[in-house]
């Protein structure tokens, strides 16, 4: 009943294009496109890129869906585009494979989350969304993955899960590697539209996981990523104008999704991380004694 025979997988890219061939050779090689036991349909926004992204992929993978995005998509932008394209072809797809543009695949990622959706049927009754971990090279840390958060305090606090060798349960996931089934997309949607760039990937994870509905991380690594986050706050010697501008930018702090991420989800630790928000912003020296102080 709830086998998956079929998988739209989804990217979006911007001005990468290396980064973003390197991804595409990794899943063909990987994923086994000649498998004749599991149809792939690859859906890939390009918004806007400037660096030849479109035509080269275009060239190598002409089996690709290559959707044009406006310019002004960002992450969260983009990847609902793939996905509303893909539902849009009308296939009854059995999953849907959210992946990151700057993950290079392992061959056995697939294999593991095939793997924890026979886990999670076993277990569970019923389908999930599974996350498949990834790891930063150079430092043979978790960069990307599964996460329990905690919400019984005034902070928010989070465990990174590290993956065994069976799935293990957890509430919020990146989208690096990400896989959700047809149940869950009948159950909650796609991901919410008040999302620029940051933050959807978290809410997805976290309402599906309120509604009972299971999140996993899949045993071992699924890809090599580097986290590129860095500090979500300017230096103090940046101006105020510029803290201002980063408050409000997508790529920055996303002020207003921000606060709609958390009160949606963390209404009673709201009060303190709206605080700490203009705290970093018109007090960084005092927001990096602050950080250097929790360490």
């Amino acid at each position: 009943m709830y086998q998956i025979k079929k998988i739209a997988i989804l990217l979006t890219c911007h001005n990468r294009k290396g980064k973003t061939i390197n991804c595409l050779k990794s899943l063909y090689k990987a994923a086994g496109f000649s498998n004749a036991s599991i149809r792939f349909d690859i859906f890939l926004v390009d918004d806007g890129s400037t660096d030849g992204t479109s035509e080269e992929i275009a060239a190598l993978y002409p089996d690709i869906n290559l959707i044009k995005g406006s310019g002004n998509l960002f992450w969260a932008g983009g990847m609902r585009l793939a996905w509303e394209t893909a539902l849009s072809r009308n296939e009854d797809y059995d999953a849907f494979l959210l992946l990151n543009d700057d993950v290079v695949l392992m061959e056995n990622f697939l294999q593991s989350l095939l793997h924890t959706h026979l886990y999670c049927l076993k277990q569970f009754h019923q389908p999930g969304i599974y996350v498949s971990s990834t790891i930063d090279l150079e430092t043979q840390k978790i960069s990307y993955g599964g996460v329990v958060v905690d919400k019984k305090g005034i902070r928010v606090k989070k465990s990174n899960i590290k993956p065994g060798d069976v799935p293990v349960s957890c509430n919020m996931t990146n989208a690096n590697i990400l896989l959700v089934t047809k149940f869950v997309v009948n159950s909650i949607g796609i991901l919410d539209p008040n999302y620029t760039h940051q933050f959807a990937d978290y809410d997805y994870s976290l309402a599906a996981s309120r509604l009972g509905i299971p999140v996993l991380v899949c045993p071992g690594i699924g890809g090599a990523c580097i986290n590129d986050h860095g500090k979500s706050w300017l230096s103090p010697k940046s101006t105020l104008k510029q803290r201002i501008d980063y408050l409000h930018s997508p790529v920055g702090l996303a002020y207003k999704e921000q606060l709609y991420y958390l009160k949606k989800n963390f209404r009673l630790q709201f009060p303190y991380y709206f605080i700490m928000l203009w705290l970093k912003t018109l007090f960084p020296t005092f927001w990096e004694k602050l950080k250097k102080d929790d360490h």
